[in-house]
Formats: C-alpha cells, sequence, structure tokens
C-alpha cells in the first residue's frame, strides 16, 4: 500500500495509472462501514485509492471539529488489510490552498435536513468532494447510505456538473441493536451508547414522522429533525449533554407520506 501526503506528487502518480479506479473519500475513524465501502471498490475496481482528510469546513462548530476522533495508524493498517492500493493524506494548506475563497453552494436540498441547523456544512462537504473527485479522477467513487442527504447531493453534483464519475451508494452497515455505524459513536458515554440504540428501532417502528419524533424525545434524545425525503425517513438526534453530546443521523425506508419532502430525480 502506497501513502502519499503530497497531491502534487499524487497527481503524477494518477497519471500513470491504468485500469479503473475506485475511491473511497473518509475522515478517518475508520469503521466497518467504511470497510464495506473499500471491500466494494476493491471488489469492481483494478485499483482502489482511500483518502483520509478531516474537513474543517465542513463544521460549523470549532468543539465539534475539535473532538472528532483520530485513529490514523489503526486506519492504514485497516485499510492495508482491505487491499487498498493507495492513501492520500492531503492537509489543509493543500485542499485549501486559495483560503477557501472557492466554494460550492447548492441552494435548495442543501438546506434541509441536516443543513437546517449546521450552515454552511454542505457547502464544505460539496467544495471537499469535488476536489477529491478532481485529484483521483476515479471511475467510481463510493459513498455510505447512513449520510443519505450528502449522498444525494453529491451524486447530484456531479451529474449537474458533468463529471465523469459513478458515484455508488453502499447500504448502510449496523451494530447487532441496530445502530448505525459512525466515527462518532466511540464518542459516546457508555449511557449514552445504550441509548443511541433504540435510535433506529423508534425511527423505523413509527407510524409517522410526528410520531417518532415523539418516542425518540420521550426516550431522551433531542430531536433535531425526523422528515420522510421520496421513500426515507430520515432523522437526527442528540444523544448526551454539555461536552458530552453526540450528534447521531439515520435513516429507514418508508412507504412515501403524502406531506414528505419531494426528492427529484438524479442521475
Amino acid at each position: 500500500m502506497n501513502i502519499v501526503h503530497c497531491m502534487g506528487e499524487w497527481q503524477a502518480v494518477r497519471g500513470s495509472l491504468s485500469g479503473r479506479v475506485g475511491f473511497v473519500p473518509t475522515m478517518g475513524a475508520l469503521h466497518e462501514g467504511h470497510l464495506s465501502l473499500i471491500r466494494a471498490s476493491v471488489d469492481n475496481n483494478d485499483v482502489t485509492v482511500l483518502s483520509i482528510y478531516v474537513n474543517a469546513t465542513q463544521f460549523n462548530d470549532s468543539a465539534d471539529l475539535a473532538k472528532y476522533p483520530s485513529t490514523l495508524e489503526a486506519d492504514l493498517a485497516a485499510a492495508k488489510a482491505a487491499g487498498v492500493d493507495w492513501v492520500l493524506l492531503p492537509d489543509y494548506s493543500q485542499i485549501y490552498a486559495d483560503g477557501y475563497r472557492y466554494q460550492l453552494n447548492e441552494d435548495s436540498f442543501s438546506r434541509q435536513l441536516c443543513g437546517t441547523d449546521r450552515p454552511g456544512h454542505f457547502t464544505g462537504v460539496l467544495t471537499v468532494v469535488m476536489k477529491l473527485l478532481n485529484l483521483v479522477r476515479p471511475n467510481r467513487a463510493y459513498f455510505g447510505l447512513k449520510d443519505f442527504q450528502q449522498f444525494t447531493l453529491i451524486k447530484d453534483m456531479c451529474h449537474t456538473f458533468f463529471m465523469p464519475v459513478e458515484i455508488v451508494g453502499c447500504e448502510i452497515v449496523r451494530e447487532t441493536d441496530g445502530l448505525a455505524m459512525s466515527s462518532r459513536n466511540r464518542l459516546l458515554t457508555d449511557k449514552g451508547r445504550q441509548l443511541a440504540g433504540s435510535f433506529n428501532r423508534l425511527l423505523a417502528d413509527a407510524a409517522s414522522d410526528e410520531h417518532a419524533r415523539q418516542m425518540l424525545e420521550a426516550a431522551g434524545m433531542q430531536v433535531a429533525y425526523v422528515e420522510t425525503v421520496g421513500m426515507r425517513r430520515c432523522g437526527a438526534v442528540v444523544v448526551g449533554e454539555g461536552d458530552k453530546a453526540v450528534r447521531l443521523i439515520d435513516n429507514v425506508p418508508v412507504d412515501a407520506a403524502e406531506d414528505s419532502l419531494p426528492l427529484r430525480d438524479i442521475a
């Protein structure tokens, strides 16, 4: 497995690669969900590229950024075992040499769901993903469907800008109690982890979005939103309080409700 810190060096390497290239962009703290994306890429491409970069521009809360988990040594070992060929480890000065003057904004769906209380989040996400896709120039890029809104926006962005990459959505990988795997899960206290285990079940079992909100709040979670988009009920909750608070997202398939948010067809 090859590790590259300098993106100028990577660009020279990229020109020498042949065959189909798969790409898995991450912020590190790899778990089984990330590894499922890597395995999908390894199985369906000739070369797999992994990036590990904690993207500061998508954090609207500096405290949230500061506590984001970092496990680089373990990440590299897991990536190697999973069959990754190249790992990109850029820093802010390389990704944002422009000082973040140039940004990519979406003016509709990005303002809903997670975008409602995380201003600028998806601008940071779309900007960094555009940059990484331009650097890697993959045939396929892999994203987990836990971040359903993010996946939708990225797929639509690539279609809108005629980018020659297939955006592949991979199913959510869950813990035994149904909690969607996330790097943030390791920040939960023991009590918070027990409570978080009911998030998926309550989201799925509810008769309506409002019913789900009521059950989640009754269980002791702070609800940011529960809304059905197309055929998926999406939810975000905060578990814990103060500096122990952890924000979690999830989504489950449901029949489309009459008052669900529209999700226009994307390529």
